[in-house]
Parts: structure tokens; C-alpha cells; sequence
């Protein structure tokens, strides 16, 4: 019996068919990877399993029992879980807490037992690997750790149906491997996973099959042995993608980005610097200060010793503004808390940087707007119906060209991209690497922090590696492997 089965999904919004007749289904014990561009369906099928749309037509069965009406309690009831790739977790709780609203049955009356719920979230997150303190608020914790508690409720909720979107998104390489190793004990115990990931290699190593949707449409099903790489892309997007890392060579001009001994909170004595032209990758695992750096750099944890000068002089950067005036960009890792404003439109969104710029006597210019607005939608290729849709209605690949939008209309010197394709899909990571190479052939200095060890190695003319705060070492393009990498951040020799 299956434990999940979808027969012809359909489900529109307003005049928009977001899925056209999908069929999918999980059977115990097995990885079925869901790919698929942003904008496929993907989002839409998993809220029609959880309950959260109700479809328009088809039909839904869980664990054999077909659903007439489907709804987030009676999903869960029948042992459906999802993670999301933005973890959605109570920010004020502590870790304990948050397992505890996952597993522990509701009641009014119940006594809370508090040292069993610390242990039991101590167990569970063990079992994962995860250490972190059960009595920590989520609030305190990377994202990645986030991460490692959903899953940890999760398990805990003993979940039969494991919906997992983009779980590696944002994990180091190290995290990475762990959840493989608790995706493959699940599967071993009988849970059904539907692995969400545009990180097409790592469906390799875990899926058994994987289902293709574009544009609301399932496009095949097959077993993942039996597909290449490059095919998968193909059924994806519909075209051929020849490189995912377009890296060209671009001539090197002066440096524009200097750090002498560089120290702030997170960061330790970093020296380094970023030439016209070059894209230089910011490695290491989760709290090695890659963020903390581009925090520092930005003026939102001032510098508290060493020396930082763009083109040649000195810089004080003390706030934002003064980053901006220097000509410093920054599009931070968390695109929907912190890229992009999701209730705006694109239009405000992309002029958020530039309000000075654009405005008379203290009242915004609106046809300015617009027509910087248009340029930029234009130059990055962003999908979107209008200029005054709002940027939540966006895909993410579309969401993250917004963000960046937002920073090259203050036509940057310097340009941060903390974790740039993070959660996009295969085709918008294409077009945003190859806008990097653009922006680097017209001297633009780029420092990229990245997860995801292929883009750092693709993308970046050298790869600086961060651990515990301090830079361990650069290696060049030339040299630069996963290996070296990894043994640079984990302290071993490289």
C-alpha cells in the first residue's frame, strides 16, 4: 500500500493554473525526490497534501484512506510532517519547547514535566546529531540549527509521511552528511520521504525515484538510477543549461576591498583583500564568521580593531549608510526576512536603497521609480507579472534577483552576496551566476559566501576559508578542491 497517492491534482489561483492533472506517489521505505524549477508546483502540491489548499479536482489518499477534506490537523493526525526550508519555529520558545508543541499530545489541564521534555528534545536532537541546548531560544540559533530541530520534532512526531523542502539549503558540507545519514535511517525504518532539493547531485546518493514537475505539469516519473544529471535538468526546465558555473576570465584591476587585521563580534585578525574583476568565495562550516564578516563589512557590527579601506582609503564603516556611501553592496543569506520586503512590491523592493536618490523635498518620485524599477526587472530578467506585484507572490530565484536589484541600483563598487542561489532552482542559479561574471568584466569587486562547496569552487578566482572566526587560509582557483576546502575549515592541513 501506498502511504501517499495523488491522482490528477489540479488547483488554480484566480485565472492561474498552478497544477494541471499531477499524479505523485510515496511508497514506504522510499526517497521520492520532487524537482522541478521555482514556480513548477512543487509548493502548491505539498499544501494540497498538508491540507493547506484544498485541490480543485483529483483525488488524495493517506496511508490507503481517501481524503474528502483534508486539513493541517488531519494531516499531521495521519502522520504527514513537513520541514520547510525557512524553519517555522516559535522564536521566543527554547529548543525544548518548540519539540515539545510538535510531540507532546494538547491539553489544558496537563502537567508539564519538565525535565522529561528536556530530555526527551536532548534524545532526539542526539539522534541527529545536533548539539545544541535543548533550554537555548530558537531565537539564538543559526539557521542551520533551526534546521536540525525541525527535524528533530519531526522524528519525534514519528511521522510516517516526512515532507523535506530543501533540507540541505542551508548546511555546511559537514551537516550535510548527517542528514543523509538520518534521511537513510528513516528509510530503513519504514518512513516515506518526499525529498524536495535543487541540488540535483545529491538526489543521487539518497532518492530511489524522482517525479519531474514543470509549469503545474507532471512531466515523468523514473527511477533515479536509471537518469543522468544532465537529462534531469532538461526535463526541468525544458532547455538546455550547458553550464551551471559560467565562470569566464576577467582581468584583475586594482584592489578595491582592503582588510588588515580585521576584528569584530564573530570575527578574528582578518586580513584580505578583493580585486576590480574578481570573485573571491567565502568557505567554511556553520559559525566559522563568514556572515559575521559581511556584517562587519556593512556596518551592522562595526569593526571593533584592525584597518578596512575601499580603493585605496581608509574607511570608517560604522552604519549601512556609511557602507553605501563607500559604494559597498550587501544582499544577506536570509532573502525573505531580511532581501526582500515580501508585502512590497517589486517596484519599492528594488528602490528600497535608492529612497534619497529618487525623492524631491521629501516626497517619493514615482515615475522615477518605475522607470529604475523597469530597468532593473529588465537587466535581471525577473519574472514577475508587474513592477507592482508583490515580491512574496515571486518564486525565490525571482525574489533573490530583487534583492540584488535593490543593491545594484546604488551602483556598487564592492558587492557581498551572503548564500546568492540559496533555495533557487537550476535555472535562476544559472542566469545569477552568469550576472556575477557580468558584473565582474565590468570591475566590480565580489566577495561570495557559500555553503555549497561546487559554487564556491565554480564560481570564485580564489577561495578564502573561515574557521572559528579567523581566516585559515586562501587558495587559489587553480588549486582550489573540495578536499583542500574542507581540511582548511575543519583545521586539518590542507
Amino acid at each position: 500500500m501506498a502511504l501517499l497517492e495523488l491522482r490528477e491534482i489540479r488547483k488554480s489561483f484566480g485565472g492561474v493554473r498552478a497544477l494541471n492533472g499531477v499524479s505523485f506517489e510515496l511508497r514506504p521505505g522510499e526517497v521520492h525526490a520532487l524537482v522541478g524549477e521555482n514556480g513548477a508546483g512543487k509548493s502548491t502540491l505539498i499544501k494540497v497534501v498538508t491540507g493547506a489548499h484544498r485541490p480543485d479536482g483529483g483525488s488524495l489518499e493517506i496511508l490507503g484512506r481517501r481524503i474528502e477534506a483534508n486539513d493541517p490537523i488531519l494531516s499531521r493526525k495521519l502522520g504527514v510532517a513537513v520541514i520547510y526550508q525557512q524553519p517555522a519555529l516559535f522564536p521566543e520558545l527554547t529548543v525544548a519547547e518548540n519539540i515539545a508543541a510538535g510531540v507532546e499530545p494538547p491539553g489544558l489541564w496537563r502537567r508539564v514535566r519538565w525535565g522529561e521534555r528536556a530530555a526527551r528534545a536532548r534524545e532526539l536532537l542526539a539522534r541527529i546529531g545536533a548539539k545544541i541546548d535543548p533550554e537555548a531560544p530558537v531565537s539564538s540559533l543559526t539557521m542551520p540549527e533551526q534546521q536540525m530541530v525541525e527535524i528533530a520534532k519531526a522524528i519525534g512526531a514519528d511521522a510516517k509521511v516526512l515532507i523535506m523542502d530543501e533540507p540541505t539549503a542551508s548546511l555546511p558540507e559537514h551537516e550535510v552528511r548527517n542528514l543523509f545519514r538520518v534521511v537513510k535511517d528513516l528509510r530503513a525504518r519504514g518512513v516515506g520521504i518526499v525529498y524536495i532539493s535543487h541540488r540535483l547531485e545529491e538526489l543521487r546518493e539518497l532518492a530511489d525515484r524522482v517525479t519531474v514537475l514543470r509549469d503545474g505539469n507532471s512531466v515523468t516519473t523514473k527511477a533515479m538510477k536509471d537518469v543522468e544529471l544532465g537529462e534531469l535538468i532538461r526535463l526541468m526546465v525544458g532547455r538546455e543549461i550547458t553550464q551551471v558555473f559560467p565562470k569566464r576570465e576577467v582581468a584583475k584591476g586594482d584592489v578595491l576591498l582592503e582588510l588588515r587585521g580585521v576584528s569584530g563580534p564573530g570575527v578574528r585578525d582578518v586580513t584580505l583583500d578583493v580585486r576590480a574583476g574578481e570573485i573571491v568565495g567565502l568557505a567554511g562550516l556553520v559559525g566559522a564568521g563568514r556572515t559575521e564578516l559581511a556584517r562587519v563589512l556593512f556596518g551592522l557590527a562595526p569593526a571593533t580593531s584592525g584597518a578596512i579601506r575601499v580603493a585605496g582609503r581608509e574607511a570608517r564603516i560604522r552604519t549601512p549608510s556609511d557602507a553605501v556611501e563607500l559604494g559597498i553592496g550587501y544582499v544577506p543569506e536570509d532573502r525573505r526576512r531580511h532581501g526582500v520586503i515580501l508585502d512590497l512590491p517589486v517596484a519599492a523592493n528594488t528602490t528600497l536603497a535608492v529612497l534619497r536618490r529618487i525623492s524631491r523635498r521629501g516626497f517619493l518620485d514615482l515615475v522615477q521609480e518605475r522607470v529604475l524599477a523597469t530597468e532593473f526587472v529588465g537587466k535581471l530578467a525577473v519574472k514577475t507579472p508587474s513592477i507592482e506585484t508583490p515580491a512574496g507572490h515571486l518564486s525565490g530565484g525571482n525574489q533573490q534577483k530583487v534583492a540584488l536589484a535593490r543593491w545594484l541600483a546604488t551602483d556598487p563598487k564592492i558587492l557581498i552576496l551572503d548564500e546568492p542561489t540559496q533555495g533557487v532552482d537550476v535555472g535562476a542559479k544559472s542566469e545569477i551566476h552568469r550576472l556575477m561574471v557580468d558584473l565582474a568584466e565590468k570591475g566590480m569587486a565580489i566577495l561570495m559566501i557559500s555553503s555549497e562547496l561546487p559554487e564556491a569552487l565554480g564560481m570564485s578566482d580564489r577561495v578564502a576559508v573561515m574557521r572559528r572566526g579567523a581566516l585559515a587560509g586562501v587558495i587559489g582557483r587553480a588549486e582550489a578542491t573540495q578536499e583542500k576546502v574542507l581540511g582548511l575549515a575543519l583545521g586539518a592541513v590542507a
